[in-house]
C-alpha cells in the first residue's frame, strides 16, 4: 500500500476532531441539530485552517443515512463514499480551473436534477474568488432560489474579490489562524499516535514554521521525518527550516547587551555553521525581544520561555528593547538590498552597538565596555589644560535611567574635557544660542539643542525646557550625547534634563524663525519703496508675489 501524507492521513471526519475552528462548528452544530440550514454557506480564511475540510463534514452530516446530524456516524455508506470522495451528489468543483461562464451553465443545468443516492445534492467550489465576473453574474438567480435539494458550499481565501450580490446570498464563516500551540498539539498528538521519537524544540520550531496553517505544519513535519531518517532532532528540522536555535539567539542578545562585540561575532560565525536564513535569524531574534518586552511592561503574561528571559529582561532597558526591535525589522526589510544576507545581518547587529545608550558616542569599541552599574554612572574625567595627569570627577547617577544599562564610557583623549570653574547660571541663559555655535552642534542633536529653552543648571545638571511639539526629538541617546558635547563645550561634565515649558517659551530655533520672518518683511516693505519696481507695477499691472520675496544673506 502507497504512503499516505500525514495532512490527508489524518484529515479530520468529524465536527470534533477540528482544531482552532470552534465558532464555525458551534454554529454548523445548532443549524444541523436544529433543522435551521441555509442554502449557501462561504467559508473564507487562509491555505491549510480546514475550510474544504469542514465543507466535506457539512454534506456528510446533510446526506449521511442517520442524519441530518452534527454527528454522521461515519460507517454508513454514503459516509465512506464521501470520506473516500468519491460521492456522486457531492461535487467538488476547483473554481481555479472552471473559471468561465460555461461551467457555471453546465452546473445550472445539472443543479435542476434531483440527487442520485442522497438526500441533497452538494456543490462545493474551492477558490471560488476565481470566476470569472460573467460566471458570477450566471450563478446569482440559482445561489439566491436553488432547488430544496441544492446546497451551495463556497470556499475562497481571497473573499475581497467575491461580488457583493453573492457575498449578500451567503452566511459566511470566517475561519481563523491556528496559533503555535494549536499546531504543536496536533503535532504531539500524531506523532505519538505514528511512534515517531521527536524533541519538544523541533516540534516548537515547526509549528512556528507552519505559520498558523495546520495542513503547513503537516506537510513540515512529513518532510522533516525525512529529513531525520524516521525522528524528529532539533538539530535536523534547524538545518531543514534554515532557522537558528532559541538558545544561540539568546546568546546574541546578552552579548548586545553586555556590549561584547568579540564574543556577538564568535556567535554570529557559530551560527553562519549551519548556513541559516539570515532573515529568519533576524525575525527570531525580533521575536525575543517582543518576549522580553512583555515581560518587562506586562506583568502576568503568558511566556512559554518567560524563566529563562527573567534575568536577561531585568539587565536591559525597556527603551532599548524598543530601539533594538526597531532596528531588527529594518534590518529585515533591507535584506534583500544587502550585498548578502550576513553582511546585512551583521550591519544590523553593528547598527544596534552604535545606537543603544552608551553604546556608540565616541567610536570605542563596544566590547571594552564594563559592566552594567546600578548605582552610579562614571563619567569621563576631567583633566588639566594641557596636562598629563587628571583629576576624576564623578557625578551623582540618576538611578531610575542608569539601572540595567551599560554605563561606563572609555577613556579617550577626544572624549575627555577640559576642567574649569563652574558656568555661572545667568551667564549662560544670556548667552544660548552663543553657547551651541561653539559647540558646533549638528544633525540630530543640533535639532534638540535648537528647540530646547535653558532653564537653568542645578550643579552638573543642565535643565532643558521643551515644547510638547518638539519632545520627540528628546530621546535618551540624544540627550546624553547632547551633554558630552556642551559639557566638552564649558570645561564640565553635563547632564541634561528635559522639562516641558509653554508654547509661548522661545528656543534658538523660534528667534532664528522670528528674526528671518523680520528680514522678509523688511526686504518686501523695500521692494514696495523701491521707484523701480512701484513704475513696473504701475506700467504693467504688476503684483509682488510675497512668498518669493528672500532677503540677501550677508
Amino acid at each position: 500500500m502507497s504512503y499516505q501524507v500525514l495532512a490527508r492521513k489524518w484529515r479530520p471526519r468529524q465536527f470534533s476532531e477540528l482544531v482552532g475552528q470552534e465558532h464555525v462548528v458551534r454554529a454548523l452544530s445548532h443549524a444541523l441539530d436544529g433543522g435551521r440550514i441555509h442554502h449557501a454557506f462561504l467559508f473564507t480564511g487562509t491555505r491549510g485552517v480546514g475550510k474544504t475540510t469542514i465543507a466535506r463534514i457539512f454534506a456528510k452530516s446533510l446526506n449521511c443515512e442517520k442524519g441530518p446530524t452534527s454527528q454522521p456516524c461515519g460507517v454508513c455508506g454514503i459516509c465512506t463514499e464521501i470520506d473516500a470522495g468519491r460521492f456522486v451528489d457531492l461535487l467538488e468543483i476547483d473554481a481555479a480551473s472552471n473559471t468561465g461562464i460555461d461551467n457555471v451553465r453546465e452546473l445550472i443545468d445539472n443543479a435542476q436534477y434531483t440527487p442520485s443516492r442522497g438526500r441533497h445534492k452538494v456543490y462545493l467550489i474551492d477558490e471560488v474568488h476565481m470566476l470569472s465576473k460573467a460566471a458570477f453574474n450566471a450563478l446569482l438567480k440559482t445561489l439566491e432560489e436553488p432547488p430544496a435539494h441544492v446546497k451551495f458550499l463556497l470556499a475562497t481565501t481571497d473573499p475581497q474579490k467575491l461580488p457583493i450580490t453573492v457575498l449578500s446570498r451567503c452566511i459566511k464563516f470566517n475561519l481563523k489562524r491556528l496559533t503555535p500551540e494549536q499546531i504543536l498539539g496536533q503535532m504531539r498528538h500524531i506523532l505519538g499516535a505514528e511512534a515517531v521519537e521527536f524533541e519538544d524544540e523541533a516540534i516548537e520550531a515547526l509549528s512556528r514554521a507552519a505559520d498558523g496553517s495546520l495542513r503547513d505544519g503537516l506537510s513540515l513535519l512529513d518532510q522533516a521525518i525525512a529529513h531525520g531518517g524516521g525522528a524528529l532532532r532539533a538539530a535536523d528540522v534547524h538545518s531543514m527550516l534554515g532557522t537558528v536555535e532559541r538558545g544561540r539567539v539568546r546568546v546574541l542578545l546578552e552579548a548586545l547587551v553586555g556590549r561584547e562585540a568579540e564574543s556577538l561575532f564568535a556567535e554570529v560565525g557559530r551560527i553562519a555553521e549551519f548556513a541559516p536564513d539570515f532573515g529568519q535569524v533576524l525575525d527570531e531574534l525580533a521575536g525575543l525581544l517582543h518576549r522580553i518586552q512583555l515581560q518587562q511592561l506586562m506583568a502576568g503574561a503568558a511566556i512559554a520561555d518567560g524563566p529563562e528571559l527573567a534575568e536577561l529582561a531585568a539587565r536591559i532597558d525597556p527603551r532599548e528593547v524598543q530601539l533594538f526591535y526597531q532596528i531588527a525589522i529594518t534590518a529585515r526589510r533591507d535584506l534583500p538590498l544587502a550585498p548578502t544576507q550576513r553582511v546585512g545581518f551583521e550591519m544590523a547587529l553593528l547598527r544596534m552597538l552604535a545606537f543603544a545608550p552608551n553604546g556608540g558616542e565616541g567610536g570605542a569599541a563596544p566590547g571594552d565596555r564594563g559592566p552594567a552599574s546600578t548605582g552610579t554612572r562614571p563619567v569621563p574625567p576631567p583633566i588639566q589644560r594641557g596636562a598629563a595627569g587628571a583629576s576624576p570627577a564623578a557625578r551623582p547617577a540618576d538611578t531610575a535611567e542608569a539601572a540595567s544599562r551599560v554605563s561606563r564610557s572609555p577613556e579617550r583623549p577626544a572624549d575627555r574635557v577640559a576642567e574649569a570653574p563652574p558656568v555661572d547660571t545667568p551667564l549662560v541663559i544670556e548667552d544660548w544660542p552663543g553657547l551651541l555655535e561653539r559647540a558646533e552642534l549638528g544633525g540630530p542633536v543640533g535639532q534638540l539643542a535648537l528647540h530646547a529653552v535653558l532653564l537653568g543648571v542645578d550643579g552638573n545638571v543642565l535643565r532643558l525646557g521643551m515644547k510638547a511639539a518638539h519632545e520627540h526629538f528628546a530621546s535618551p541617546p540624544l540627550l546624553e550625547m547632547l551633554g558630552q558635547r556642551l559639557g566638552a563645550a564649558l570645561g564640565r561634565p553635563l547632564r541634561v534634563r528635559i522639562e516641558r515649558v509653554a508654547d509661548a517659551a522661545e528656543s534658538p530655533a523660534d528667534s532664528r524663525a522670528r528674526a528671518s520672518a523680520a528680514r522678509r518683511q523688511q526686504a518686501h516693505d523695500g521692494l514696495h519703496a523701491d521707484p523701480a519696481v512701484q513704475s513696473l507695477i504701475d506700467t504693467f499691472g504688476a503684483r509682488i508675489i510675497s512668498d518669493s520675496v528672500r532677503p540677501l544673506e550677508n
